[in-house]
């Protein structure tokens, strides 16, 4: 099986050293099943790729943070409607796509390290947030995601009450190596934010191996544990307000396994 699973994914331009053991990713599915909450969810932002799905909790968020600029910026948009200041980041624009008082652009990727072209999380939002009140994160960035969230001290982590992330090049989470550096960061998250919702990009079809089903760009809502609790798990998808990140493709409906179906 796992010679086929290789050659599988070599097919696809996809090289891996070692395949893990799927109980293990299947395990890690289970983690993700989307809770309920007595928060509902909300849309905020475009009716296409850029909206997104949030708990219906923003009541004292003192900022919003949001690395990884587009052309086009509804989600912050909505935002500033609610009075809310948005901080962008991004060195591979010129600048933030809306100009506003409460909209703030540094021309900088998001990573580990400091320098020239990079900032780190930390002192990203060291430098920008209010001392007090929470934040929500809305991450979109090509992968560096991954290592940024790893990196990120748990000080300024918890100071996120709402993360919404795309993740990017899950179908690693079969590669031995690729599985442990992605399950470490999901792990960090999961013991600190429930998960409230799921959503595949639809521009790409998930990698379908042994009767698993792995989107391989993921929308994620998390919540912070302290927010809510659970009433159950969200077992209906997509989401009444889900919508096709690429109106002209097919849709991806969020696998079996990544939610607990109503049967």
């Amino acid at each position: 099986m796992k010679k086929y699973v290789a050659e599988l994914l070599a097919a696809h331009g996809v090289s891996v050293g070692r395949c893990i053991d799927l109980r293990r990713v299947q395990l890690l599915m289970e983690r993700m099943h989307p809770v309920t909450t007595g928060a509902g969810l909300i849309r905020m932002g475009a009716e296409a790729d850029g909206g997104y799905l949030v708990p219906d909790d923003l009541e004292g968020i003192a900022a919003c943070f949001s690395p990884g600029v587009d052309v086009k910026a509804s989600f912050e948009e909505a935002f500033v409607a609610r009075k809310i200041p948005c901080y962008l980041a991004d060195a591979s624009v010129a600048g933030a796509p809306i100009v506003d008082p409460l909209i703030h652009f540094d021309k900088k990727f998001l990573g580990v390290v400091d320098d020239e072209l990079s900032i780190s999380m930390d002192r990203w939002v060291k430098r920008y947030a209010p001392s007090t009140g929470d934040l929500v994160l809305q991450m979109d960035i090509e992968g560096a995601e991954w290592p940024v969230l790893l990196n990120v001290s748990e000080e300024v982590l918890l100071r996120f009450r709402v993360i919404v992330l795309e993740l990017h090049y899950l179908e690693r989470l079969i590669d031995q190596v690729g599985f442990e550096f992605l399950f470490a960061t999901l792990d960090r998250l999961l013991r600190h934010y429930h998960v409230v919702h799921l959503h595949p990009n639809n521009v790409i079809r998930p990698l379908n191996v042994a009767g698993l089903s792995i989107p391989r760009l993921l929308e994620v809502t998390l919540l912070r544990r302290d927010r809510a609790q659970p009433t159950g798990y969200a077992k209906h998808f997509p989401h009444p307000l889900d919508r096709k990140n690429d109106p002209l493709r097919p849709d991806i409906v969020l696998p079996a396994g990544w939610y607990r179906s109503a049967n």
